[in-house]
């Protein structure tokens, strides 16, 4: 568009607008889904429960504060992030698919709570679909995206 002489229109402005949320709901879904079919026995060692140990003051603190942020009313989704500047980890809250993002995070652990995630299988049971989505992590992956 910008070739050919159309990037002051409303057509370019909408494409623009849309991109985080196309590429995010992309990139996002594709974390998911990586994160899962594992047999959800996270590690007794290794660098993520060291990470999680000085982020959190312990593993079961961290999947308390997870947990809780998965059961906040909305749509979106839960993230564990690593800080790339000081390696700490924190979870958020995204909602939609590109709003909330904080800079400079790297995501290491992605739970989409979009309806469509959970209502055919667990309706509006979410309490069971987090339980299940434990139960299925695949942990090696999510130590893999630690920097």
């Amino acid at each position: 568009m910008v070739k050919e002489g159309k990037a002051n229109t409303p057509e370019f402005a909408d494409l623009k607008r849309r991109l985080g949320w196309e590429w995010n709901g992309m990139r996002l879904h594709e974390y998911y889904f990586e994160n899962l079919g594992g047999d959800g026995v996270p590690p007794k060692d290794g660098e993520l429960i060291r990470a999680i140990n000085e982020s959190f003051g312990g593993f079961d603190v961290w999947q308390r504060d997870f947990r809780a942020c998965a059961l906040m009313r909305g749509i979106g989704w839960v993230i564990l992030y690593e800080d790339l500047e000081t390696r700490r980890l924190f979870n958020f809250w995204i909602s939609e698919h590109e709003i909330g993002h904080p800079a400079g995070c790297k995501p290491l652990l992605v739970l989409d709570v979009f309806e469509h995630a959970f209502m055919i299988d667990y309706g509006l049971k979410r309490a069971d679909y987090i339980e299940a989505f434990f139960r299925n992590l695949n942990w090696k992956v999510v130590e893999s995206r630690l920097v």
